[in-house]
């Protein structure tokens, strides 16, 4: 992106411009290419951030994966399986059922910092 683009669509949000510094600290520190694509996926205008059900985590993920959402993860459909799901946001119903199934849900943030490498993680968009 040019810098008059990133300056037109420029992020207002304190949390999300801490979040991709974050990001691409990570990725330039670690050598994690995930972070890199996690940052501008985010960077993109909230409205084109991803919506995944639950129930499209129960078919493509396995027990014990861990799946990261760069965006919001929603409540409909049933999750059956024990995962590790972080994203920006959850759904109060999404939250329940993860943790129903066994799961955890982390921040973005949180699973950066338990695995600064990023090996492992399978993105759901």
């Amino acid at each position: 992106m040019r810098a008059r683009e990133r300056a037109k669509a420029r992020k207002t949000n304190p949390s999300i411009l801490r979040l991709l510094d974050e990001l691409r600290k990570a990725s330039r520190e670690n050598d994690a290419k995930i972070w890199r694509d996690i940052a501008e996926r985010l960077e993109r205008p909230r409205r084109s951030y991803a919506e995944v059900n639950l129930s499209r985590i129960n078919r493509y993920a396995e027990d014990g994966d861990t799946v990261l959402v760069p965006g919001k993860v929603l409540g409909a459909g049933r999750l059956e399986k024990r995962v590790t799901v972080a994203a920006l946001a959850f759904s109060q119903k999404a939250f329940a059922s993860i943790r129903e199934s066994g799961g955890r849900c982390l921040t973005i943030e949180e699973l950066m910092r338990e695995n600064p490498k990023g090996s492992r993680i399978k993105i759901m968009a």
